[in-house]
């Protein structure tokens, strides 16, 4: 049987790929991996982090105390540390000790104390080793790169950022992990440093990191597999194409089109223990998971206005009202999407609310959700909805959000050009018209995967409408995470900007827990073909000594 498999998470976020390693089961229901350390540098992300350590302190034990629930469901004037470091002081310092006991930067002066503290979760291991985890990706993001090009003087060769996957590379130099698992932006494929791709040298080094780092450690040497195309004719290193490193989220069930380089390091002695197929074969799938399955059982809510006293229902709704009469003019061309935009006329009369942190709910809520995904979301235990505000929006841009959800409706989910809004409707940018913002208002579309989640939905709401017309809003945290498949009792912490930051920056969890499975498969099968060859190795030494006392 396997032993703990031990795991090292850097740059960890949220937690979204540690979560969905967490939650792995085999069949007989143990839960293979266990997190040791997890190092992440923003505070809130952090927070989050050491909330969802110290849940799972109980998974084993499948006992979830009541407070967990309690403090969901709090009014979050009292932190976690207070709530929860008296009564559950051993559990809480189990996760604090976890994620190290506060905010750490790799590549800082915190780097002898990470270190240390990973030495020390792993002291006395002789199980397996995991590392994951992603660099940060803004040097290597398309919108990163563009915007870098804007600031004058910026080279990238003095972009500390493009090279944080060296600490990366020195922690798997420590750590000399059985497999590793590495994420970024597809961005990084194109990335370039004095004319050399960031990709190709990033594929070099992770090949034998201690070699990479002229470190005096072993020379570990590592197999750099990737996880959604077929492994045939392996051919050396240098077979894969860059882009076969591509993970295609939406292609594995996941509920927007998320595509990220993953890249699975696995040591050499390992490789001959994987099949030739593709990794993740099991979970592909040709029916893709939509926001109108997934986020139809949430309560609705109506947003708040920005820059306006007293920002209350009525002023909400003297504005959906005021600016009513044009949005429904420029539907037009559809009687359906001028019915649609009526009803969210008519369910104006009634408050639903803004959201807040916590919203109790009671009865049965009518769902969309895929029975398999219900059991991965829900949690019975849970009385309400947490991470569900609506933010406030400028008042024109209600009506705006109005008629694009209105006009996605009607247009299998196609988000209206900048050309369909009328001049009444069109924002005052000098360079609206220019052909550079033609989607800058985005629905994500009711029977249309999600487009990606990105860290830029903490900026504003604009690309990401809600669908439903009477909403008339962007998406919540809650809403976020759920298309980032995050469970619903994932808590996170801080301002409601750092939690969409937090979301935005994730790797949905499924996805990981998909990963996860395969990297237990790949060790379950290395262990036991080692057994195998040590009881080989035992009958041929008993057979020759056999022969040996019969001469």
């Amino acid at each position: 049987m396997t032993d703990t498999i031990k795991i090292i998470d850097l740059f960890a976020g949220p937690g979204g790929l540690g979560e969905g390693f967490s939650a792995f089961q085999t069949d007989n229901g143990s839960l293979p991996f266990k997190i040791v350390a997890s190092i992440e540098k923003e505070e809130s992300a952090h927070k989050t982090l050491t909330l969802r350590a110290f849940y799972r302190q109980f998974l084993d034990k499948k006992q979830i105390p009541d407070a967990y629930y309690a403090y969901l469901s709090s009014d979050g004037k009292v932190s976690a540390e207070d709530f929860f470091s008296e009564k559950y002081a051993e559990d809480w310092a189990t996760a604090k000790q976890e994620t190290l006991g506060g905010p750490k930067a790799l590549g800082s002066e915190d780097h002898d104390q990470i270190f240390s503290e990973i030495e020390r979760s792993l002291e006395g291991h002789r199980g397996p080793k995991l590392v994951i985890g992603g660099p940060p990706c803004q040097a290597y993001s398309l919108v990163g790169r563009a915007r870098n090009r804007g600031i004058k003087g910026y080279t990238a060769e003095k972009d500390d950022r493009h090279f944080l996957y060296q600490e990366y590379l020195k922690v798997l130099n420590l750590v000399q992990p059985d497999i590793f698992v590495m994420e970024n932006v597809k961005g990084l494929l194109t990335a370039k440093v004095n004319g050399e791709s960031i990709f190709e040298k990033i594929r070099k080094d992770l090949q034998c990191p201690a070699r990479a780092l002229n470190s005096d450690r072993e020379e570990i040497e590592y197999e750099l597999l990737p996880l959604a195309c077929p492994l045939e004719d392996l051919g050396g290193p240098g077979h894969f194409r860059n882009k076969d490193f591509v993970i295609r989220a939406e292609e594995f069930g996941i509920p927007q089109a998320r595509h990220r380089v993953i890249l699975l390091g696995v040591r050499k002695s390992y490789r001959k223990n994987s099949n030739d197929g593709e990794l993740l074969a099991k979970w592909r799938t040709d029916s893709q998971v939509t926001p109108g399955q997934i986020l139809a059982d949430l309560p609705k809510l109506r947003s708040g206005l920005t820059k306006c006293k007293p920002n209350d229902f009525k002023s909400w709704r003297d504005n959906l009202y005021h600016g009513f009469s044009k949005v429904y003019n420029a539907l037009s061309f559809s009687e359906v999407a001028q019915d649609n935009a009526q009803r969210a006329y008519e369910s104006a009369s009634k408050d639903q609310g803004q959201g807040g942190r916590f919203i109790p709910l009671s009865g049965n809520r009518p769902t969309k959700m895929p029975d398999r995904l219900k059991a991965w979301y829900e949690d019975e235990a849970m009385t309400g909805v947490i991470n569900h505000q609506a933010r406030n929006h400028m008042a024109e841009d209600l009506h705006r959000y109005l008629f694009a959800s209105c006009h996605a409706s009607v247009n299998e989910g196609s988000s209206p050009r900048s050309a369909d809004y009328p001049e009444e409707l069109a924002p005052a940018h000098k360079n609206w018209k220019s052909g550079n913002f033609v989607d800058r208002f985005k629905v994500q579309a009711e029977n249309r995967v999600a487009s990606t989640v990105t860290s830029h939905i903490s900026k504003d709401g604009h690309y990401f409408i809600h669908y439903d017309p009477s909403q008339c809003r962007s998406l919540t945290v809650r809403e976020a995470a759920r298309i980032q498949t995050f469970p619903d009792n994932y808590f996170f912490e801080g301002s409601r900007t750092q939690q969409y930051v937090q979301v935005g920056n994730a790797v949905p969890p499924l996805l990981a827990k998909y990963i996860a499975q395969v990297v237990y498969e790949i060790i379950r099968k290395s262990e036991s073909d080692g057994v195998a060859q040590w009881k080989s190795n035992q009958c041929e030494d008993l057979i020759q000594i056999s022969n040996a006392d019969c001469q």
